[in-house]
């Protein structure tokens, strides 16, 4: 794993490579931005949001979803918190589809989709869990999160469906702090279904300074 602070470009902050299956956790300041790179692309990254100063506000799957009026996030999206305040602003796509209905995948449910011999499988709510306990927190924190990068078509019936990834190497997301915010990514180690090409790639992420980065 490699790590570079406060080096060139002046507004970098961190540059760090995600291993593949692996979690990562940081605390964005208001303006900072947040850059998500799927290195070989079609890698679900699963993500949680909190406020830095009270972790009982929290990101909101529902509230932002409802705010925009459309089931997935896009390039301009804001992601509202329980309290209906918004935490981050995507002001970068490359993708230009991200899911936030498929929720984490987990041991219990890879065995109850995937068969009895899956469920020892390590999976995006067991990196949650390690990353949560770093700030006070247990399973009980997790929320409903984001996928980025994850292709999840509706159905006409309404169902949730899981498919290839449409995200080509390289491609990014940038979400801008909106306030100060506690940031858990799980790189996803799903390999029974084609969110991640059945193979689990690093995902490189930077954090930016806001005087560089703010409108």
């Amino acid at each position: 794993m490699s790590v570079t602070q406060a080096n060139s470009p002046a507004d970098l902050l961190l540059d760090r490579i995600i291993p593949p299956r692996a979690p990562f956790s940081a605390v964005l300041r208001r303006g900072e931005v947040l850059r998500i790179v799927d290195v070989a692309g079609q890698q679900a990254v699963d993500a949680l949001f909190y406020n830095a100063a009270d972790h009982q506000e929290r990101y909101s799957a529902q509230d932002t979803v409802l705010a925009q009026n459309g089931p997935y996030l896009g390039l301009g999206a804001v992601l509202l918190s329980n309290e209906g305040r918004p935490m981050m602003t995507l002001t970068a796509d490359s993708c230009g589809r991200h899911d936030t209905s498929a929720g984490c995948c987990s041991c219990e449910s890879n065995a109850v989709r995937f068969g009895h011999d899956t469920r020892h499988q390590h999976a995006c709510r067991e990196n949650f869990i390690l990353e949560l306990m770093k700030y006070g927190m247990t399973k009980r924190d997790i929320v409903a999160n984001v996928n980025f990068f994850m292709n999840v078509p509706v159905t006409e019936a309404g169902a949730l469906a899981v498919d290839d990834g449409i995200s080509a190497p390289g491609s990014h997301v940038e979400l801008r702090a909106e306030m100060d915010t506690l940031v858990v990514i799980s790189n996803c180690p799903q390999i029974n279904n084609p969110c991640n090409g059945f193979d689990p790639t690093p995902l490189r992420v930077t954090i930016l300074g806001g005087a560089a980065r703010s409108p």
